[in-house]
């Protein structure tokens, strides 16, 4: 049930009836006060100027037309100031509504009518380096959305551009061959990521044989030498084993089926320039390959350079990028792709797009996204770093994430089990990292801080999953569950209604964070959801001795409701929630 598309289609027919132009919209909105309508059609006042008419007389006639549209689904329609048409929802039309969403496997939540395929290019850690801090946004936006957009119906091909190929492989594979040589495992010799790239990088400046080695080991790699290709695969496999190991603890849905490094691409790269050559794009500039984007151009006139080959013959990741774009649209066959990439590469990101609109490597009926985020603080207002300046590993964040969670939990529950309070921890300490990410606005800046993620109050995701599990414990102490319960539901006090209407939006706003690539509207809805919970619980009696049975059964089954949209909503963003807490 989508109530916007809802009223919007009623409304344009009594427009059409009316003899409004059929390209002008109905503009529905939510009622922004109590007391101005469950919804607004702001429709009059543009069709009225567009028709030389008077907004007010116009507003009438619709809202005439309307009234048989709308018969059983409005209680009342009125005009209020020049021509806004406030619509109040009949309760037991909304009553109907609930029931049939919480009875729904999908709460009454439609799939698309036309489903598009999306790519999703999200994560992309490098793996000469263990993950830090700076990965987790890309990680779990991208996630968040690639679990919505498949939700509504969509084909969402995730697509984890992991940093794989380049000069400095060539240093660390010659530092794994010496390791190995030496009788070391390779497991244990890349047991951490960064200790193991030191060695090797302090190995190269020290010692003009070993750089020569690894300047060496780079062409044959590049080159297909099997034994490179051997050492290099065994690197890949131990780096990426430990991306995967941060991403199911997560509760992220990459997995190495999804891995498409820029070594994927390296076939891909010469027919590119290639092509790029023949369209009379990329042309010799001292010696490299380069496409002069007049389009990029500076406050001088002067044209954005993109080097897409360098003196040598090597390629670089603009090279890789374009090449990975191609790849999507024509192989993979894209309506949209969408790269959860930070802010500092929008020039990047717009001169890749730029160059293979150009080049026809992407047509105007695909949809290319830069979606940037902003970075994480610490309390300095600086990027968040450990405390001698280093970054932030994140697997050690999630480890802390975790063992403050316990203690919280400790602290606050004493008749749960030692398995309980581990299971509960986990959920807490992963799900709070996230949602204090996910909640906020993606293209801004935020400060990261244990206290505030970790509260039981606020929009944070211990207060969201403790609100799930409320409700779990209404059904417990009532001793039913729902499936058994079979009465109407009756919506008759205002906490019902605004808690009624605030359910059936639920749609509504999947909808709009799947258009703008924005979590946090999300979040704020759940968290939205679970104050208006709060207001009707203390407003309406459930278990109370003297409620009428089927006034009880009726706000469980609201209740029901609330924790399954809570549930689901927390899914969506990846997050899980426990019975007990």
């Amino acid at each position: 049930m989508n109530i916007r598309e809802l009223l919007n289609e009623k409304v344009l027919n009594a427009m059409n009836a009316c003899g409004v132009p059929a390209d002008l919209p109905a503009l529905i909105a939510p009622g922004k006060k109590a007391g101005f309508g469950d919804y607004q059609a702001n429709c009059a006042m543009g069709a009225a100027k567009a028709m030389g008419t008077n907004p007010r007389e116009l507003a009438t006639k619709i809202v005439a037309a309307l009234q048989p549209e709308l018969a059983g689904i409005a209680d009342k329609l009125e005009i209020a100031g020049p021509g806004f048409i406030n619509i109040d929802l009949n309760p037991s039309w909304l009553g109907q509504q609930i029931a049939k969403a919480q009875t729904d496997t999908r709460l009454s939540i439609a799939t698309v009518e036309a489903p598009q395929t999306v790519i999703i290019d999200y994560s992309g850690p490098n793996l000469a380096k263990e993950m830090h801090v700076g990965h987790l946004r890309s990680t779990i936006i991208g996630d968040a959305l690639a679990r919505l957009l498949e939700f509504q119906g969509h084909k969402v091909i995730r697509q984890n551009h992991v940093g794989d190929w380049g000069t400095q492989f060539g240093m660390l594979i010659a530092e794994l061959e010496e390791q190995l040589g030496a009788n070391k495992d390779g497991e244990m010799a890349l047991k951490d990521l960064e200790v193991f790239y030191q060695q090797a990088k302090k190995h190269f400046d020290d010692d003009e044989a070993f750089a020569d080695k690894a300047r060496d080991y780079v062409v044959r790699l590049q080159s297909g030498d099997e034994q490179m290709l051997k050492l290099w695969q065994q690197f890949k496999d131990i780096s990426l084993h430990h991306s995967t190991e941060i991403y199911q603890q997560l509760n992220v849905t990459l997995t190495d089926e999804h891995v498409r490094g820029e070594s994927f691409y390296n076939n891909d790269l010469a027919p590119v320039v290639k092509e790029l050559q023949d369209q009379g794009m990329a042309v010799e500039n001292d010696g490299a390959q380069v496409v002069f984007l007049q389009e990029l151009a500076d406050k001088d006139g002067n044209p954005s350079p993109v080097i897409v080959q360098k003196q040598g013959g090597g390629f670089l990741y603009s090279t890789s990028d374009i090449a990975a774009l191609r790849y999507r649209v024509k192989t993979l066959h894209a309506n949209r792709i969408m790269y959860f990439i930070d802010a500092r590469q929008s020039l990047h990101m717009q001169q890749v797009f730029t160059i293979a609109r150009k080049a026809k490597f992407a047509d105007d009926s695909v949809s290319l996204e830069h979606l940037a985020f902003g970075t994480m603080m610490g309390n300095d207002g600086k990027p968040f770093k450990t405390r001698t300046g280093g970054t932030v590993k994140l697997a050690e964040l999630l480890t802390e994430a975790v063992e403050r969670a316990d203690k919280l939990v400790r602290e606050r529950s004493s008749d749960l089990s030692e398995n309980e309070i581990t299971e509960i921890a986990r959920k807490v300490g992963i799900g709070s990292v996230k949602y204090s990410d996910l909640s906020k606005t993606r293209t801004n800046d935020y400060i990261f801080s244990w206290d505030s993620m970790l509260s039981f109050e606020g929009n944070t995701a211990p207060y969201m999953q403790y609100a799930f599990t409320r409700v779990q414990s209404i059904f417990r102490k009532a001793g039913v569950t729902p499936e058994s319960l079979q009465s109407d539901i009756i919506v008759g006090t205002e906490q019902e209604k605004a808690l009624a209407i605030k359910l059936l939006q639920f749609s509504e706003v999947l909808d709009q964070v799947a258009r703008e690539a924005l979590p946090h509207l999300l979040c704020t809805y759940l968290y939205d959801i679970a104050s208006l919970y709060m207001s009707f619980y203390e407003a309406c009696p459930i278990l109370k001795d003297g409620i009428e049975p089927e006034i009880r059964d009726s706000r469980l089954r609201l209740c029901h409701l609330v924790a399954r949209t809570i549930e689901q909503g927390l899914d969506l963003l990846g997050i899980e929630v426990m019975e007990r807490m």
